[in-house]
């Protein structure tokens, strides 16, 4: 709204001109949704307490996170209001891109809305059957996704890691393809949720390295020198990267040990389903999974546990997902936490170092 308000006044007074900038967009959209979190998040947490808006937790897990139950659920809707009131603040409402990320975003945050509700309602760990709960997110990866392929064109071209050039054409077989990525990282982080500011600290890494590389790829003199695919119009996704930054950094200021809020599915499912969205838009969907390594360990712990005591009958890990193996092994929950942020700082290092290494 700004940039179409105020920069058609920029020759009655040039500094107006700053507008047009990406850069100072998405900056201030950053300061924006941070300023949103605290102003609105004592509020917001002390509304959910009065109508006992609470996580139930789980009489399997680690005996130390008992006394969490009934903490404030459902303060994933302070990160989605923080977002999308500064995008429509901040964007620029000629893309394309930003109205479909804010489309996808808002989607699987409904779609945890009601998985969080029914856990509430039911005063219950368990809301959607998965069957419903997948079901909902692979349909609406699938528009999603059928959306990008034939009305955005997006490329099915597969690029790697290291890699200057795509290593083959995924045709068709690209829909598939990235409907499992969208649903598989919204779920990943989903898993990743468990800890007092785990899944916050990491999308941080997450949302900083796809706003270097949504500017980077809408650059096509950045683009050309670093031999990544210059991706038109990919620029404006930086505003929403740093608005995620400022609203993950917002929240984190109250689900930091001892949490007084969760995120809830409403705010991890619409998380990790957004950042797979922009991974698509950008041509960087196996990037992604280096630059959120940790959810994907996270996952990956989930299926071996399943996979083989189902073969087995055995538990490779105490509990999975794997933060709670290490918690049932001795590590104190804050510490759990710290490590797994400097990992996710490690993997996003890396990803990033691969635009020069190929």
């Amino acid at each position: 709204m700004f940039l179409e308000f105020f920069y058609p006044l920029v020759k009655y007074w040039t500094a107006l001109n700053v507008f047009q900038y990406i850069t100072f967009r998405g900056a201030y959209a950053a300061l924006f949704t941070l300023l949103v979190c605290f102003l609105f998040g004592a509020p917001i947490i002390e509304a959910l307490r009065k109508f006992k808006i609470g996580q139930s937790i789980r009489g399997d897990g680690p005996a130390t996170h008992l006394k969490k139950d009934g903490t404030p659920t459902m303060g994933g809707l302070l990160i989605i209001i923080s977002v999308v009131i500064s995008m429509l603040l901040w964007m620029n409402f000629d893309s394309s891109k930003v109205w479909l990320t804010l489309a996808a975003f808002i989607v699987f945050g409904a779609i945890g809305f009601l998985d969080d509700y029914l856990k509430i309602k039911r005063r219950d760990s368990r809301g959607l059957p998965a069957w419903a709960k997948f079901g909902l997110q692979i349909l609406a990866a699938l528009i999603i996704v059928l959306y990008l392929y034939y009305k955005e064109k997006t490329s099915t071209v597969l690029y790697l890691p290291f890699f200057k050039n795509p290593v083959i054409d995924m045709g068709c077989l690209w829909i598939p393809f990235a409907v499992l990525l969208i649903v598989g990282e919204s779920n990943a982080v989903n898993l990743s949720d468990g800890l007092d500011g785990l899944a916050a600290g990491l999308l941080i890494f997450v949302f900083i390295s796809l706003a270097i590389l949504t500017y980077l790829s809408g650059r096509a003199d950045y683009s050309q020198y670093l031999g990544i695919p210059h991706i038109p119009g990919a620029g404006e996704l930086t505003v929403f990267c740093l608005a995620g930054v400022g609203a993950c950094v917002g929240f984190l200021w109250f689900n930091a040990h001892p949490a007084e809020v969760f995120m809830g599915d409403v705010g991890s499912l619409a998380l990790g389903g957004v950042i797979a969205v922009i991974s698509l838009l950008i041509k960087k969907e196996i990037l992604i999974l280096i630059a959120g390594g940790v959810f994907v360990l996270e996952a990956a712990s989930v299926i071996i546990q399943v996979i083989v005591y189902k073969i087995k009958k055995e538990r490779v890990f105490k509990m999975a997902p794997i933060h709670h193996h290490f918690e049932l092994s001795g590590w104190a929950e804050t510490k759990v936490v710290n490590r797994f942020w400097i990992l996710g700082g490690l993997f996003a290092i890396i990803a990033l170092s691969t635009l020069k290494i190929q």
